[in-house]
């Protein structure tokens, strides 16, 4: 089973570890707690991503108000692309297939 650890340090959600399927309904009551006034989410303790991690990450940022994303774990940037998001984790306007 993957571990995956979340800690709010000053306007940040600071993730560790893997942000994969097994490791994702851990956090998700945390994470909401901990998300009022979170600006940025701070993935560089993070060592890789799946489609459920990219799931959390892109409804926290929403719900954060569009918060900024530090790191790039292995796989968010394939995830990315394959759904049209944003750095910042939003979809892209405009976008052509």
């Amino acid at each position: 089973m993957a571990g995956a650890t979340l800690r709010r340090d000053g306007d940040a959600l600071a993730f560790a570890g893997e942000l994969v399927r097994d490791a994702v309904p851990a956090l998700w009551n945390e994470a909401w707690r901990a998300l009022d006034g979170v600006r940025r989410l701070d993935l560089s303790g993070v060592t890789r991503v799946d489609s459920a991690g990219l799931a959390l990450l892109a409804v926290l940022a929403e719900r954060a108000g569009g918060a900024t994303v530090a790191g790039e774990p292995a796989g968010l940037p394939e995830l990315r692309r394959a759904y049209r998001l944003s750095p910042a984790l939003s979809f892209r306007v405009g976008m052509t297939p």
